[in-house]
């Protein structure tokens, strides 16, 4: 038996079992990692986030949901993770490398911890999703794992799970399947969001990128006055997105002409313990 040391940390209620598997090669055997996830007989989180070498960026990460399969990245868990690099090298800017391209960090302190993201892929809006004898409205994004987007007026009241279960594994996503959001716009400056994960399979109290699919899509579903004009520059959008925790995330990003570029993520991160893991 080996003791493996790990950091339970949480961004917005998210939260992740930080490894370092630069150390410890053998953590990169991922079947543990239902077990350590598990709430009730493991130490409990949505995922497991594994800091490994890169020859690419300053450092790289590998992110595994608690089913154990491995998401291409994850934007709560790259601000943990780069919280946690910050305090461990004092950098305040640097690289981070993950299967869905490079991030760019940028840490304050544990209340500042921001990522400019990849540019999100394959937008299509306007998508019908048929789900029995009912009719949903969805928006598709990649924001570097797939995003469903579906607003709704009273937030409260949507089955997030039902519903959310059903999108994910729809036809018109599959074979990968594709993470839900739900949204209700307030202005051009504020939604609430609640979304259903890919991978943990339930609701969870935030999602990085499902909170930028989800700003993203508001802008684009609610344009601004001129923004379809033939010379139209790009134009900046700042939204403060509310997660279920009640922990804000603020998205940043230039549209123009349905291209979205410059994409920043911000908000808070915190180390909740140290501890080792019995593997």
């Amino acid at each position: 038996m080996k003791k493996i040391p790990f950091v339970k940390m949480q961004g917005a209620g998210n939260d992740f079992i930080l490894m370092d598997a630069r150390r410890h090669t053998s953590i990169l055997q991922v079947s543990f990692v239902p077990k350590i996830c598990d709430r009730k007989f493991g130490v409990g989180a949505d995922g497991v986030l594994m800091l490994t070498r890169s020859k690419k960026a300053d450092v790289g990460m590998r992110i595994f949901n608690a089913d154990g399969s491995e998401a291409e990245m994850c934007g709560n868990g790259a601000r943990c993770l780069a919280l946690h690099y910050f305090l461990r090298s004092n950098r305040k800017k640097f690289c981070i490398e993950t299967r869905a391209g490079i991030l760019q960090a940028r840490v304050a302190g544990p209340a500042s911890v921001t990522l400019r993201m990849t540019d999100p892929t394959d937008i299509r809006l306007g998508q019908k999703v048929r789900l029995g004898h009912e009719t949903v409205d969805v928006a598709f994004i990649n924001t570097g794992v797939p995003h469903a987007v579906v607003e709704a007026e009273d937030l409260d009241g949507v089955p997030v799970v039902r519903l959310g279960r059903a999108i994910r594994r729809h036809d018109l996503f599959k074979p990968a399947g594709t993470n839900v959001d739900f949204i209700r716009v307030h202005d051009r400056q504020r939604i609430d969001i609640r979304t259903y994960e890919r991978g943990v399979e339930d609701e969870t109290l935030a999602c990085g990128t499902g909170s930028v699919a989800g700003a993203i899509v508001s802008a684009l579903n609610h344009p601004l006055e001129g923004l379809e004009a033939a010379d139209a520059r790009p134009m900046r959008h700042k939204i403060r997105v509310q997660t279920r925790s009640g922990e804000i995330l603020t998205v940043a990003f230039a549209v123009s002409r349905h291209r979205v570029t410059d994409v920043w993520l911000e908000g808070s991160a915190q180390i909740v313990f140290h501890g080792s893991f019995i593997v």
